[in-house]
């Protein structure tokens, strides 16, 4: 049985990681501001998940609150800290930048210090495929230079991947970043495009195709993602302890207790054949608004995940019709109950 700490425990992937992690056993302390960036209705929904696991504590606060961190944690300091709170969402950081400032960078650096105050046995911390912004190599490798991102939200995750590193050179803290690609399924956030696209059809309304369809991107299934950090809790950085094989470029730093895995499949879908795929699912054909490309994105996300698979033995191999089919159907069943529950409540 291991303590953890999960940041962002009320969001999706956050959820999704602390059941998983209670199911089998362990102790979570979850930490969420449930902030109205999406519904909170949807965050207060999953947490009531997590709330009914005996091994589960939960403080409402936000990052910054440095005070509530460290009281949320007096108890029961963890022994594994998992930071997946942010501000997510590129178009967003166009709008709302301090929020993101706030969040990624002062939310993230009070993680950091938490970890040197509590010295865990391992820190993971959510980054984005956004961070490879305008590099043009595709698949993206984590040795790859990522030095030009395309909008704040891959600049502040950036900036909390050099933060990382500092802290952990500087205070032995074996920290191991991670970059998620395009993660979709049940309990999904409502500003993402398979959420938007369901949505939408279903109700008759068009939906907005930006890049006029020319992109494709590495979807990955939530349940994959989380057995690919499950894993990686046990694959702690060491210095020196680089991973060979054939293909394989570690990241692992020169200096540092730090590495930076890729988790996704590597196989990017065309935006065009998943629209075809949400059209099958919900059994409706969708009405298309083409539009341009909107500032931030990029046209392809691809992942190499050989380092991932080196050091877990796995990669996130879910069909994306597999994947889509089961979010359409939680969708349909979490509306259904939500119409419910209000009419309940009006009645």
């Amino acid at each position: 049985m291991t303590q953890f700490l999960v940041t962002g425990s009320a969001g999706f992937i956050g959820f999704h990681l602390a059941r998983r992690l209670l199911a089998e056993g362990h102790l979570v302390t979850g930490y969420d501001a449930l902030t109205n960036y999406y519904d909170p209705a949807l965050k207060r929904a999953r947490n009531a998940i997590l709330e009914a696991f005996p091994g589960y504590s939960f403080t409402e606060a936000l990052l910054e609150e440095r005070e509530e961190l460290m009281r949320a944690v007096e108890k029961r300091p963890p022994e594994v800290i998992i930071h997946l709170a942010a501000q997510a969402g590129v178009r967003y950081s166009i709008d709302a930048p301090a929020t993101y400032v706030s969040s990624n960078l002062m939310g993230s650096w009070a993680i950091l210090e938490l970890a040197r105050a509590v010295q865990p046995r391992h820190l993971l911390m959510a980054s984005t495929s956004s961070a490879y912004g305008a590099n043009e190599k595709v698949p993206f490798g984590e040795t790859d230079r990522a030095d030009h991102p395309m909008s704040l939200y891959a600049a502040t995750k950036k900036g909390m991947e050099a933060m990382a590193h500092a802290y952990a050179h500087l205070f032995g803290i074996p920290s191991t970043l991670f970059r998620f690609f395009t993660v979709y399924g049940p309990w999904g956030r409502p500003d993402m495009a398979l959420f938007k696209f369901t949505g939408a059809i279903l109700a008759g309304r068009p939906i907005e195709v930006y890049g006029n369809g020319r992109m494709a991107r590495d979807f990955t299934y939530v349940d994959d993602l989380v057995e690919a950090i499950v894993r990686l809790v046990d694959a702690v950085p060491a210095p020196g302890a680089r991973i060979e094989g054939e293909g394989v470029l570690d990241s692992l730093s020169p200096i540092a207790p730090y590495r930076v895995v890729n988790i996704a499949g590597g196989r990017p879908v065309p935006l065009m054949d998943f629209i075809r795929i949400v059209e099958a699912c919900v059994g409706k054909r969708a009405r298309l608004d083409m539009l341009p490309m909107q500032a931030g994105d990029v046209p392809l996300t691809a992942a190499d995940p050989s380092l991932l698979r080196a050091l877990t033995g796995y990669a996130p191999d879910t069909d994306i019709a597999t994947g889509v089919a089961a979010f359409v159907d939680w969708y349909c069943d979490y509306n259904e109950m939500a119409r419910a529950g209000a009419e309940r409540e009006s009645a």
